[in-house]
């Protein structure tokens, strides 16, 4: 059974220390980190206790450079394999926890509690970050095999690493995923960051393609946090890290690890007749694990549309299913940094006042399929608002009022939050329909954690948790800059929250993109004859409908990932208006390197939903309100597409669907509408780095079977084209 002493650390990290006889438990809720599945941010990855010859460091260690004066990092991860346990809340009294056998990163200050989160990476603009990267991980063939398709998950064992969002060099030992570190390797990664780059949430990953969604699936996964001290000026903008430096930061990365217990070596197997005929039927993961079996992540088909949902595992944050976050004051604004870096499901965040009745009896009992009533029963106090601050680590020209916010595989979100009353929140995943979803089906109710609030020590708060929020970074303003800035950091934050400031990259303009040749990316699924094909998750750069050869309707051109082919040359110094479309279900879509501005969303009909924010108003696409001029890196492209194209859907893709944009042009008839194409336009500039890196589908499964393109920035020729790397004349502009 549970024992006393966990039932007590609980209870105490919600109510403060209850059991006296329990003096070091009560200890441990006053460092939540110690106790129990409470909530702890993730260790910071320390510094190599041996600094390589030549680095700062080792030629002047007692020096302390100033900020931005080029410090440089250097740590050290180990790729292994880990054993642990995750919390299984609804399981038998005397087995709260499953036991797991997981790849993982070890370094310096890894938390051997919650191995299944990385430590966090930290640094400044102009740093120097070295991550030495050593795979322990025993020996793969199918690293090193010719008869293995590239397309077809493999080199379970061999890794990589990618500093998502990070604006740095993609080639070298850079930000560089074309590597394969294959097991017994070592390789020294460095990034080099800009002194102008933006601080703000990133994160980093494995992206050896072919076994990408198997390791961040594990826990391969951590936050990489760039922090910055630079006050906005009269002449130029500043870091919102200034603004908010007085506030509590919490740190939260969101993983989904969809772990299974062996059988003979195998994964366990169940049968499930056919509803219509008992005789027939398939055989499916048995996700059950019993007391003294281990789970584990070891084939893809773990990794499927309805996987996540049959699997009954917990979203975990920092390791911990559903932990406790202590010490939040009534009043006290706090900076919560999410991290999505799980790969099939999709999250929303919101916050509601707990009935805390039975609660300790409903929560440890509390199974996945049980959270949908657990949060109807409980969790049904008012939302609290909050401001979201920062998209994908990058400020906001105007932070945005919500009381949910939407994260798909690879976002992340800053928000400022504010609690009006003490007593116990839930922090609910609320339900969420299948073309919003990954897993392509209507999501239940869910809850990611709790938050113990206490009476705050100061003035009481004023019951409004945005004005309290605006109150205290006002405050801040005044206190924290020259007068002349203060004023214009304060007329904007009482208009409206804007943030313009703070806000890294200027609004791609009209007259940039002009005269340059539009990007076409279409993300496609292509089923084959009966639902089946080779080689299905594909990229295409053409928005045309054809027949295919066994009469299938694909996109024109679309193929999968071919890592010999460079699917699209740009040009250094020019920028591009994108168009996005998914003719196939819907698939967050990421880019390295350069960031890219959102223009705007148009829904099926032709109306823009990326407008701004309106309070009280939600709706089907309300994960879109609000983007419309928001730099990120991920991106949701939305589609209503369920079904194979038909010839009707052709007919209208290549026609009517091209003059929607333009003004007068007939509207189609609703019957020849095809079944729900979303179209997203973004602009982007291609600045400083040149190279080769990737696109594609961060649903990560889908990217090791080959949603995924080349891309390649190289110099401009001087007479309007591209240069040929080796000088042997100009290479044709390629889209």
């Amino acid at each position: 059974m549970q024992s006393a002493r966990w039932r007590c650390l609980v209870a105490a990290a919600f109510l403060g220390p209850i059991c006296p006889a329990l003096a070091q438990d009560a200890a441990q809720v006053a460092n939540p980190a110690a106790a129990e599945e409470a909530f702890g941010n993730p260790p910071v990855l320390g510094q190599s206790a041996v600094a390589p010859k030549g680095t700062l460091y080792r030629a002047l260690p007692s020096a302390v450079p100033l900020p931005h004066a080029g410090r440089e990092q250097v740590l050290d991860l180990k790729v292994v394999y880990t054993e642990g346990r995750i919390r299984k809340p609804g399981g038998s009294p005397d087995n709260p926890f499953d036991r797991v056998r997981l790849r993982s990163y070890q370094g310096t200050n890894v938390d051997p509690d919650h191995p299944f989160v990385a430590p966090t990476i930290e640094a400044m603009p102009g740093d120097t970050i070295r991550v030495r990267l050593d795979n322990q991980l025993p020996a793969d063939p199918s690293c090193t095999s010719s008869d293995t398709s590239v397309d077809t998950p493999h080199c379970f064992n061999g890794t990589n690493l990618h500093s998502h969002g990070l604006w740095v060099s993609p080639t070298g030992n850079s930000d560089n995923v074309l590597l394969s570190i294959n097991p017994g390797m070592k390789f020294e990664y460095e990034y080099n960051i800009p002194v102008d780059h933006p601080a703000g949430t990133f994160w980093y990953h494995p992206h050896r393609h072919g076994s990408t969604a198997l390791q961040v699936g594990s826990g391969m996964a951590g936050a990489l946090i760039i922090r910055g001290d630079r006050p906005p000026t009269g002449k130029t903008n500043g870091d919102l890290d200034t603004l908010v430096k007085p506030f509590p930061e919490r740190l939260l990365v969101f993983e989904q690890i969809p772990y299974a217990c062996l059988q003979d070596g195998k994964l366990k197997q169940k049968f499930v007749p056919d509803s219509n005929d008992p005789k027939k039927g398939k055989y499916v993961i048995d996700w059950t694990c019993e007391k003294g079996e281990v789970g584990e992540v070891i084939s893809y088909d773990q990794f499927t549309p309805s996987s996540w949902d049959d699997s009954g595992r917990f979203t975990t944050v920092n390791g911990r299913v559903r932990p406790v976050f202590a010490n939040a004051e009534t009043g006290k604004t706090e900076r919560w940094r999410l991290v999505h870096a799980g790969v099939r499901d999709t999250i929303q965040v919101e916050f509601r006042k707990m009935n805390t009745t039975d609660f300790f009896k409903r929560e440890r009992s509390t199974d996945a399929a049980g959270e949908d009533r657990f949060a109807n029963d409980l969790c049904t106090g008012q939302q609290v608002p909050y401001v979201v601050a920062a998209s994908d680590g990058l400020t906001m020209e105007q932070g945005q009022v919500r009381k949910a916010i939407t994260l798909q595989p690879g976002y992340r979100n800053d928000l400022l939050v504010n609690f009006p009353e003490d007593g116990i929140y839930c922090i609910v995943n609320p339900p969420i329909d299948g073309a919003n979803s990954v897993t392509r089906t209507q999501q239940a109710r869910s809850v990611l954690g709790f938050v113990r609030v206490k009476g705050g020590k100061g003035a009481p708060a004023s019951g409004d948790p945005i004005a309290e929020i605006k109150k205290q970074l006002i405050a801040n303003a005044k206190a924290f800059y020259t007068p002349e800035v203060a004023n214009t950091v304060v007329t904007d934050l009482q208009e409206g929250l804007k943030l313009t400031k703070f806000i890294p990259h200027p609004t791609v303009t009209d007259e940039e993109v002009a005269g340059q040749p539009k990007q076409d990316l279409v993300f496609f699924i292509n089923l084959g004859p009966g639902g089946k094909g080779p080689n299905g998750f594909q990229v295409g750069n053409n928005f045309n409908v054809v027949q295919n050869d066994v009469g299938v309707y694909v996109p024109a051109g679309a193929k999968p990932y071919d890592p010999d082919v460079v699917d699209r040359k740009l040009v250094l110094g020019t920028a591009q208006e994108w168009e996005l479309r998914s003719y196939f279900v819907s698939h967050p879509f990421h880019i390295h390197v350069n960031p890219f501005q959102i223009v705007r969303i148009l829904d099926p009909a032709g109306n823009d939903v990326s407008g701004p924010v309106t309070d009280g108003k939600e709706n089907s696409d309300s994960q879109y309100a609000g983007l419309r001029g928001v730099w990120k890196d991920t991106l949701w492209i939305k589609s209503n597409v369920n079904n194979p194209l038909t010839a009707v859907d052709a007919a209208w893709l290549n026609g009517d669907l091209s003059r929607k944009s333009i003004p007068d042009a007939p509207d189609t008839p609703d019957a020849a509408k095809p079944q729900g194409v979303y179209r997203i336009f973004i602009r982007t500039r291609y600045e400083r780095y040149i190279g080769e890196f990737v696109l594609h589908c961060h649903i990560l499964d889908h990217e090791d079977q080959g949603m995924m393109q080349n891309v390649s920035i190289g110099l401009p020729d001087g007479a309007g084209g591209l240069a040929n790397a080796h000088h042997h004349g100009s290479s044709p502009e390629s889209k």
